[in-house]
Order: C-alpha cells, then sequence, then structure tokens
C-alpha cells in the first residue's frame, strides 16, 4: 500500500468552519493564514491536533483509557492519513517560580549529570584540586618503591580523649595490635601499658611492618592492612620508610586545606531538592530582605544629598553624621553619586566599618527594635524580594561552585547568555578520561543550546525564569525543546512563532522550521507574517472573513500564486490592492516624560523621551531591552509617580517631565482576561449587566418576579443547576487533562426551562449568547429601549477593535492573546471619552491578527489618542512602526551586546538610517 502522501479532511464544521475540504501535503511546510476569527486554530488545532491526539489516546489499552475519558472527536465526516500531533501554542508555560529556561529546555538535567560526573572541586583556599585516597592509591605508591625497602603502615589513634590512655591502650590490646611509634621509635604496646613514656598522645599505631616485595599473596596483605588502617585512623593512613622515617600521609575523607568538601552528584546541583538548595532561600534565589533599589531611591544623588533614603530626620540623620563626620578617616568620598561608586565603596557603605554603622548595621537594629510600632512600619517600607546574597540568585548552595569543569562552575555556566555556554561548551577543553564520560551528555547539551541560538534566545541566560518570558520567548523555547527531542513523522502545529521576533531574527526561525520539515515531519504554521508565508511550500487561505463570514478555505497553494487570487483579502494586502494608509502629518512632541541613567540588565545607562498624546512604538530586536526599558523602569516608575508603590523597579537615575499631565497608567500585554470559563467579552465590558435588566422587564419576567439576577448563570436562580451554568459538564481525569461534555440537562444553554421562555423580541438569552458580537450589535440598534442605546454603547468598541465575529458569550479562556489584548483595548475604548489622561502602554499587540485587523488597531490606537491619552508600544510589526509619530529603536543586538539607543524620531527619519536593521526593513512599507 502506497503510503499517503496528504492529510485529507472532508467536510470540517468545528466553530465556524463551514464543511470545509482541504488536503495538506505530508513532509511540506504549510502556512495557514487569514484574518483573526476566520477558522485557522479551528482547522490546526480544533481538528488536526485534537483528532491526532484522539487517535494516540485510541491505540492505548483499555485499561489504560479508562483513565482518560473519551475524547470528543472532531466534528468532520472523515480525516485520513494523519499523523502523530505536537501542539506548540504560545502561552506562557509555566507559573512555577521554581521553573527556568534550564529546567524548561532539559539542558540543566545534563549540566547536572555533566558536573557531578567530570567535575572537579578546588578548594577555595590553595587553588588545587581536593582529591580522596583509595586503597589502590596506596597500593599503587607502594609499587613505586624498590624491592625490599623496609616500610611501616601507620595510623593516628583517636581514641585518648574520649576514654583516657590507660583504656585506650588496654582495648588496642584487645583487639591484637603489639606495636606502636613514638619520636621514630618502635614501642612494644605491653611495655607502654607498664610506664607510660611521655607525649604518648602524639604514637601511631603501626598496623602492618613491611619488606616490599609485590606478589599474588603480598599484594592482599597490604590492600587489607591499608583498609584497616584508613579505618581506625578514621579516614587517615601513613607510610612511613625505615631507612629515614620518612612520612607520606594518605587521607580517603574528600578534603584539602583543612576544609571538608561535599562529593559532587547530581542532587548536589538540584535546587529543587533540600540537598542542593542554598540554605539561605531555599532554592527560590529570592529573599525577602531590604531592598536596595528602596533604600537608595536615586542613585544620582551622593550619600551627602541623602542618597540612603532612611538616614533622614533627626534621630535617623544621626547615622548619616557618624559617616559625614568620620569619612576623611578613611577616605570615603561622600560627594560623589552613588552610581559612581566602586564596588568596594559601596561595599563599605553598606557593611560598615569601625568609624561608622553601614547600612546593613542599621537595619539590623531597627529589627531588634521591632516591638515598637514605629520601627515595625519603617523596616516594612523599605523590604522587598531581593536576590539571595548567598547564592546570587542562581538557588544553588554555595559549595556547589567549587566544583568547576574546564575552569567554570554551573553557576558560571547558567548566569553567561546562552551564545556564550555554547562556545563554552563546543570548545570545552577535556582529558582522555572525562571526554569518554562526557561522550553522551556533551552533544545532547550543545545540540539544545544551538537550538536556542537558532530560534533567536541567544541572549537569554539559563538561569532566567520561565514566567518572566513573554508568550512568544515561551513559544519558542517550546519550539527548541521538541527540537532537542527530534521526533521524525510527526505533524508538528505551531501558533504564529515569529511573535516577538524582529524581522531580522525571522530568517532564523524560518531555517528552523525548514530542518524539522527536511527530519520528515509535516509543519503546519498559523501565522500572517510575509516572510514566512514566502518561506511556506503551501499556504492555506481561510476567509473571507472572520467569524459566521468565515471558515471557508479562500486559496490554497504557493505564495506566487497567491496574487492571482480573488476575494483574498490576504493577497489584497500582499500585492497592494489594498494597504494600511501612512498617517498624512506626524504629531508633534510637545510635552513628554523623561527617563535619565536606565541600567537594568543589559541597558547601558540610557537616556529616554516618552513623547506624550503620541502614538510612540518602541522597537529592536530580541533581548535589545525594549522590555526591560518599558515594563520594568516606565511603568513601575510612572506608578510611583501617581502614588502606587510595591512594584520592583528596575535600576535607573530619575524620571523627570511633565508628570502632572499623566493621571492614570495602563498596561495591556496579553495574558488572558480571565481564567474562569465563565467569564466572557459582554461580561468584560460590562454589557452583560445591561442585557440582564432587559430581560427583567419584560412582561413575562415581571408577572414572574424575576429580577436581573435571574437570568446571571453565575448564580443560583434562573441557570442550570446541572452544570451551574457552565454549559457543560467537567470530568476530571487523573494523568490527563480534564474532559469537557456538554451538559445534558440543559444541553448546553446554561439555564433552566423556565428562564429561557422570557424572550425580548423573538430570542432568548441562551440564543443572545450564542449570536456574534456583530449580530447582537445590529440586534440592539434596531431597538427602541434606552437600556438599548446604552449596550450598543458599551459592544461598539468591540466591534471597532475588530472582535464583530465572537460569540457573545464565548468564554475567555478560549481566547487567543491577541484577541484578550484588544477585548482590554475595547473596554477602555468605552471608558474612553470620560476617562483622565492614560498612558496606556501596548505589549505587541498585533499578536494574531491579520493586515486588515491591524487597520482596525490603527483606528482604535488613534481614537484613544484623539480623546486625549498618550500610547506607547513595545512592537516589531512594520505596519504598526509606520504610522507610529515617534520611534525608539533600541539595539543593536541582544543581550550584553544590546541595550543602546539607536535611534528617535518619525519613521521617515529612520528610514534614512543606513545601518539600522529596523529601518531597512521598514523602507518597503514607507514607499
Amino acid at each position: 500500500m502506497s503510503k499517503q502522501k496528504f492529510i485529507e479532511v472532508k467536510g470540517a464544521r468545528v466553530h465556524n468552519l463551514k464543511n470545509m475540504d482541504v488536503s495538506i501535503p505530508h513532509g511540506k511546510m504549510t502556512v495557514i493564514t487569514g484574518l483573526s476569527g476566520s477558522g485557522k486554530s479551528s482547522l490546526a488545532f480544533d481538528t488536526l491536533y485534537a483528532e491526532g491526539q484522539r487517535r494516540y489516546i485510541e491505540s492505548l489499552s483499555s485499561y489504560a483509557r479508562q483513565f482518560l475519558g473519551k475524547l470528543n472527536k472532531p466534528e468532520t465526516d472523515y480525516i485520513k492519513g494523519i499523523a502523530p500531533a505536537v501542539a506548540i501554542e504560545q502561552k506562557v508555560i509555566s507559573s512555577n517560580p521554581r521553573s527556568t529556561v534550564g529546567t524548561t529546555t532539559e539542558i540543566y538535567d545534563y549540566l547536572k549529570i555533566l558536573f557531578a560526573r567530570v567535575g572537579r572541586t578546588i578548594s577555595p583556599i590553595s587553588g588545587n584540586e581536593v582529591k580522596k585516597h583509595s586503597v589502590s592509591d596506596v597500593v599503587d605508591y607502594l609499587k613505586t618503591l624498590p624491592e625490599g625497602e623496609k616500610a611501616l603502615i601507620v595510623c593516628s589513634i583517636n581514641g585518648f580523649e574520649k576514654y583516657g590512655v590507660e583504656r585506650q591502650l588496654d582495648l588496642l590490646k584487645q583487639q591484637g595490635y603489639i606495636r606502636l611509634l613514638l619520636n621514630n621509635e618502635i614501642l612494644d604496646l605491653d611495655e607502654t601499658i607498664a610506664n607510660h613514656p611521655k607525649g604518648i598522645e602524639n604514637a601511631l599505631l603501626v598496623i602492618d611492618r613491611l619488606s616490599v616485595v609485590f606478589n599474588e599473596e603480598n599484594e592482599s596483605r597490604y590492600a587489607d592492612s591499608i583498609s584497616l588502617a584508613f579505618l581506625e585512623g578514621h579516614g587517615d593512613c601513613s607510610i612511613i620508610l625505615m631507612k629515614d622515617f620518612s612520612k607520606v600521609d594518605f587521607s580517603n575523607r574528600f578534603e584539602l586545606d583543612g576544609m571538608e568538601f561535599q562529593e559532587p552528584n547530581e542532587h548536589f546541583f538540584t535546587f529543587n531538592n533540600p540537598f542542593g538548595a542554598c540554605k539561605t532561600c531555599e532554592g527560590f534565589g529570592q529573599v525577602i530582605g531590604i531592598d536596595p533599589a528602596l533604600v537608595i531611591p536615586n542613585e544620582n544623588l551622593s550619600v551627602y544629598e541623602g542618597a540612603v533614603a532612611p538616614w533622614k530626620g533627626e534621630s535617623m540623620g544621626e547615622y548619616l553624621n557618624e559617616l559625614v563626620f568620620n569619612a576623611k578617616k578613611f577616605d570615603f568620598p561622600i560627594h560623589r553619586a552613588y552610581s559612581e561608586l566602586t564596588e568596594k565603596e559601596k561595599e563599605v557603605l553598606w557593611n560598615g566599618n569601625k568609624y561608622f554603622t553601614g547600612i546593613n548595621g542599621f537595619f539590623k537594629f531597627v529589627e531588634s527594635q521591632t516591638y515598637k510600632i514605629q520601627y515595625r512600619v519603617m523596616l516594612s517600607r523599605y523590604r522587598g524580594r531581593t536576590e539571595c546574597p548567598d547564592c546570587k540568585g542562581t538557588r544553588l548552595r554555595k559549595d556547589a561552585n567549587y566544583v568547576k569543569v574546564d575552569g567554570n562552575s554551573i553557576t558560571d555556566v547558567v548566569l553567561m547568555p546562552i551564545e556564550e555556554s555554547h562556545a563554552l561548551f563546543s570548545g570545552l577543553n577535556l582529558s582522555d578520561y572525562d571526554r569518554q564520560v562526557s561522550k553522551r551528555i556533551l552533544p545532547e547539551i550543545i545540540s539544545r543550546l544551538s537550538f536556542l541560538k537558532d530560534v533567536g534566545l541567544g541572549y537569554l541566560t539559563l538561569n532566567r525564569q520561565s514566567n518572566s518570558l513573554s508568550g512568544g520567548e515561551s513559544q519558542r523555547i517550546n519550539l527548541a525543546t521538541s527540537l532537542g527531542s527530534s521526533l521524525v513523522g510527526s505533524m508538528y502545529i505551531l501558533d504564529e512563532p515569529s511573535i516577538g521576533l524582529h524581522p531580522k531574527d525571522t530568517a532564523r526561525l524560518i531555517k528552523v522550521l525548514h530542518n524539522l520539515r527536511d527530519l520528515g515531519n509535516t509543519v503546519i504554521v498559523v501565522e500572517h507574517e510575509e516572510e514566512m508565508m514566502q518561506a511556506a511550500d503551501e499556504i492555506l487561505d481561510i476567509g473571507p472573513m472572520a467569524g459566521m463570514f468565515g471558515g471557508e478555505v479562500v486559496f490554497q497553494g504557493k505564495h506566487d500564486q497567491l496574487i492571482h487570487a480573488s476575494n483574498s483579502l490576504t493577497a489584497d494586502y500582499l500585492t497592494g490592492k489594498r494597504s494600511i494608509p501612512i498617517p498624512k502629518k506626524r504629531r508633534a512632541v510637545k510635552n513628554k516624560v523623561t527617563i535619565t541613567g536606565a541600567r537594568q540588565y543589559n541597558l547601558k545607562n540610557i537616556t529616554v523621551d516618552i513623547p506624550l498624546f503620541n502614538l510612540v512604538c518602541v522597537t529592536g530586536v530580541s533581548g535589545s531591552g525594549k522590555s526591560t526599558l518599558i515594563k520594568e523602569i516606565v511603568y513601575p516608575a510612572l506608578r510611583k509617580e501617581l502614588g502606587v508603590f510595591g512594584d520592583s523597579i528596575g535600576n535607573f537615575g530619575q524620571i523627570t517631565g511633565d508628570l502632572k499631565l499623566v493621571k492614570a497608567i495602563e498596561f495591556v500585554d496579553q495574558n488572558p482576561i480571565g481564567k474562569s470559563s465563565r467569564s466572557n467579552p459582554i461580561t468584560y465590558v460590562k454589557a452583560f449587566d445591561d442585557i440582564r435588566d432587559l430581560f427583567a422587564k419584560q412582561p413575562l419576567a415581571k408577572m414572574r418576579g424575576y429580577k436581573p439576577g435571574f437570568f446571571s448563570f453565575n448564580v443560583e436562580g434562573g441557570r442550570c443547576e446541572m452544570c451551574e451554568g457552565e454549559g457543560e459538564i467537567t470530568v476530571g481525569m487523573q494523568f490527563m487533562a480534564d474532559v469537557h461534555l456538554e451538559c445534558e440537562t440543559c444541553s448546553g444553554k446554561r439555564y433552566k426551562q423556565e428562564t429561557l421562555e422570557v424572550e425580548y423580541r423573538g430570542i432568548n438569552i441562551a440564543d443572545l449568547l450564542e449570536m456574534d458580537i456583530q449580530t447582537a450589535l445590529d440586534f440592539f440598534k434596531e431597538g427602541k429601549d434606552k437600556l438599548e442605546d446604552k449596550i450598543v454603547e458599551k459592544i461598539q468598541p468591540l466591534v471597532n477593535v475588530g472582535l464583530g465575529y465572537l460569540k457573545v458569550g464565548q468564554s475567555s479562556s478560549t481566547l487567543s492573546g491577541g484577541e484578550a489584548q484588544r477585548i482590554k483595548l475595547a473596554s477602555f475604548l468605552s471608558k474612553g471619552i470620560n476617562a483622565p489622561s492614560t498612558l496606556f502602554i501596548f505589549d505587541e499587540p498585533t499578536t494574531g491578527l491579520h493586515f486588515h485587523d491591524i487597520d482596525k488597531l490603527i483606528i482604535a490606537f488613534n481614537s484613544l489618542i484623539d480623546a486625549g491619552h498618550s500610547i506607547v508600544v513595545i512592537e516589531h510589526n512594520t505596519e504598526v512602526i509606520k504610522c507610529a509619530d515617534h520611534v525608539i529603536d533600541l539595539g543593536p543586538e541582544g543581550g550584553k551586546n544590546g541595550g543602546n539607543i539607536l535611534f528617535t524620531g518619525t519613521p521617515e527619519e529612520l528610514i534614512k538610517q543606513t545601518d539600522n536593521s529596523t529601518g531597512q526593513f521598514l523602507k518597503p512599507k514607507m514607499v
């Protein structure tokens, strides 16, 4: 039978798909594109992936299946030729604070084994390697002696203190020993017991006398004597040569320079295990302590000018005076800005010396006074999550750093950017024996590091917490992890892997996907990026519009044929028949907020102006410091100015400018708007309250005495009690994701029969929740009721931002990141006119958006700015950059080679820059 060349889907009807027939070639890279909500994910994830999963489960034994329940078949006539499916979605993988990039990609597991097997423990005192001796080491030493050489095997006597001299010597006699060695003289044990010679406490016990001759019988005798010496000497054994009484010491304890060391094993390097975790922070890397950023809020001040915030006022000022008056004695620069002090000077300020109490000493005193309320209040003001002082945030116990491989400890490796650690392992200097031991481990580490580098994450460190990554970074880490397992013959389904990638990095990602395809996998990518479409073997365009107006295949074929497709919005934008207009004129910069001396992570002490009442775009390659600047400095610093404390603020000098003009600040990211399956778009924009009021006003409802709450599916009353208003029953599964089955009592309608009898203009509340937002808007526009005008006012923004295709009652947990972000935007638009002047920060709002949706997004942005608000957008999409009033470009690379400001100004000025990569990619769009 010939192998099937295509995945054939016949009559797909999941969500809004309209009886779709499609065949996707095996072993090729197919890009599925189309408007948001046109049915791309319904085809890729809810049909192909779901069926792949279901068939895998059906292949298990009936015993295993009983734990898994039955997964519903996607609604299709049939699917043929499907392969095992791996889905890689753009979700932040883990909220667990213990999860890091290293543990997620499994690189850390291999590192632990590498360090446990070939790591050398180096003493921090002398810098020599710590070794412990075995019996064979001592035997090997004896073999180096000339034949017939007379020698003694001796060990120290450890019981004199415990038992006293008399009792200890008696015990040795009972054990059958007959000789001691004292001052290079062999003594008989019986004589020694009779008269205790002076200094007997320093005597050595003679275990065996030998004349070194090696044969089989002698060798085993020597080995027995040596192991006995180790036992009696509590780990010490010495060989003394009779000719000159020279002594060679051996120890089977793992120690050197008077320090005992821990022998490395895997758990020794595991921060999620009590054995390997740092004792201070228990493996979290952070402790609740005094936060230096709160103690020294403005690093541009000198100590004399009051850099140390708690040392103010009359009584606490004493500590400052003590330092100021004595500074001359130890040459401390009290007039130099804190940010310019050397590490040594900062250490003196924090730890103090004999002339003054340092900041740490001051807080120790405050902690001793916590029975007084004012001291407790003071402490709470300066407490925060800070890096653990013992492990420097690496979570491991201190002595794990003594173990080195080629001069680097495991801490050094996890703190260096992946690009550097990849170079380190590729050129590792190992002895032949170590190379043999690590020949299975090293290639695994190197290949996984190179995958991370290829997907554009070379700027991350292995110690970076998983929950601090953006959605795009998480997805690419998942991608690298999947590549690491190098399956063949599988079906990989990716959800917009190019999110958060600068156009410059997209080429590397495409190479990775092509490698995946060339291994023999079928790669299916849901994507809007033009370069991705050009790199695809096949393009599937789904449309023509979104929601109920989508769900059909508009085009299938190569990129060059797409240009001739009719009825395809994608083709119209790619060929330039339609385009997002470039603004006629840019808004002038009149007011601005200035951040001075930003130094957090890789930012190189930069000063940035952020114009207000403008559309400001912050761009740059992945890892260049965009998020650091906006999320960790601008956002918390402005919140602090508005009187909201408690956020940890990145390291920067000061914030100045027209701060009075910013009355509020909102950060709109792609986190879901509600984890609860009960939250939906209409409850988020607060329109459901008015809809329930409207139904409660109907004659039948009044007659039966139904209040608005009766029409809520969240409280008892009108909802179906079998499924508690969910519309489905969740069956918890051991070992597997929960399975959702439609509620049999209400058939998924969420309400009791009597609730559904209340109708308004021919529809009941369940029908309304099933409508899409666009239809609901048209429905309410026709009404005459005052309440309906209120409802229209609240729903209109959802349609304006291009979400008219969502169902009114669609659960928030099923929305994509881009949709969630636009629902937040819509809720601000509906409040926009009356809201105080707000600075909005958007984190990659074009996620999941087609060109046509980006057009609507820009219109929504402009209406916010016209209402007197300011917008800052972190974005790579050239369509948004060309519509910005002001662009701030960071770079030139990611990680430590980033963090500089390359350009600020209008898009017109940006494309004139010859050496700017953002400008080069923007140029074609500005024509």
